[in-house]
């Protein structure tokens, strides 16, 4: 039987979840270092070299200068949440939170990680594929942070609605439930932060050692934040490991042969088919990147789904190989706003993975019925029929 044509993605976004927009990421790479998309209104940098260039300029920030909280949200529950994470400012919010989480994150012992993580998928029901993939990585970034078992659900959910304020595609029901959600973390971790002690080895303790004594609002949003970092991007990772398991030839005859191969598995997908395809960063002042000029309040959109692939960042880009050396990415950002979280993301991914083929996940099942992708402007996460 003939496969059906599909249609080539009609602009950077439309790619995020596009079945396979690679072929055409390749096209746009070929092309200008920096594309002036009209019908976007925005420019389009996909080549790797470019990215790190643009990652690095201190003139392209995270948010616009005119509009640091989404209007939608301003003024809200969820907009006070969002103007306090490190991830979304730049300057000195980033500059006194973000280095104090990358401590504590550096100081996670992952192997055990993946071990909790498989108890707490006992713990948080999922019906679906599709629900352990959000739920279980938000889950087990709640149990590091020391709550109990009978929290986790009720806080990935918490998680879930929040993060809709994040998202431009949101209808008015869902930013409403993104501030009730918002207060309703807020008051769990101030509650948290506030009892002493935190449990010992947990992520709380080692983000409260580093930040000797700090029990502030932003501190306290930026664990928030940890969580809503996990939930889409984690949740996409994760998803986008079991498409690769099902899609790619010999992946899953080499998992089972040696599990250990899990996590080569999932830094390959993070790879080659990322959760976050693209970021975009505002010009706050006159600039120039890759030798184009640029000016102040223009956007750039930066596409790491692109640059993942660019044969001068990986060699033989296109091909899924999980003994790759010298593995490179992009997806996880780069310079001052780099995930510190890159390795706990990946470790829960596989401790999900992990946890789904015990129970006997049938991938060729899950291959025949297929997925599509959730509507997303940067998010690729697979939703499986």
């Amino acid at each position: 039987m003939e496969e059906p044509h599909i249609a080539l993605p009609a602009d950077a976004v439309a790619a995020v979840t596009h079945p396979d927009p690679y072929a055409w990421y390749a096209r746009l790479r070929e092309g200008p270092p920096l594309m002036r998309d009209a019908r976007l209104g925005l420019w389009v940098a996909s080549r790797a070299e470019v990215l790190q260039e643009a990652f690095a300029n201190p003139a392209l920030r995270v948010r616009p200068a005119a509009e640091p909280v989404p209007r939608a949200v301003a003024g809200t529950p969820a907009g006070e949440l969002f103007g306090r994470l490190v991830r979304m400012n730049d300057g000195a919010p980033h500059a006194a939170h973000k280095p104090l989480l990358q401590r504590a994150l550096a100081g996670l012992e992952l192997r055990g990680v993946r071990a909790d993580m498989r108890r707490v998928a006992e713990q948080v029901p999922a019906s679906t594929v599709a629900q352990a993939c959000f739920a279980w990585p938000v889950a087990g970034v709640a149990h590091l942070m020391g709550f109990a078992d009978e929290e986790l659900s009720v806080l990935a959910d918490w998680t879930h609605d929040f993060i809709a304020c994040l998202s431009p595609l949101s209808t008015e029901a869902q930013l409403d439930g993104a501030s009730k959600a918002a207060a309703a973390l807020m008051a769990r971790f101030e509650a948290v932060v506030a009892a002493r002690p935190a449990r010992e080895g947990s992520l709380l303790a080692a983000v409260r050692a580093q930040a000797l004594g700090d029990a502030s609002h932003p501190l306290v949003a930026n664990l928030v934040g940890l969580l809503s970092q996990t939930c889409e991007a984690t949740a996409g990772l994760m998803g986008n490991s079991l498409v690769a398991l099902a899609r790619e030839p010999g992946a899953n005859d080499a998992i089972s042969a040696r599990p250990e191969l899990l996590a080569p598995l999932v830094e390959e997908t993070a790879r080659h088919d990322p959760s976050v395809q693209n970021t975009r960063r505002f010009v706050a002042e006159p600039t120039a990147v890759a030798g184009t000029r640029l000016e102040a309040g223009d956007t750039v959109l930066l596409v790491m789904g692109a640059a993942n692939r660019d044969p001068r960042l990986n060699a033989q880009p296109d091909r899924f190989l999980l003994d790759r050396d010298s593995r490179r990415l992009l997806g996880f950002g780069h310079g001052p706003h780099g995930c510190p979280g890159q390795a706990l993301a990946c470790t829960l991914a596989a401790a999900g993975v992990e946890v789904l083929l015990a129970r006997g996940l049938d991938l060729p099942a899950l291959r025949e019925r297929g997925w599509g992708y959730r509507p997303s402007v940067n998010a690729r996460i697979p939703v499986f029929h």
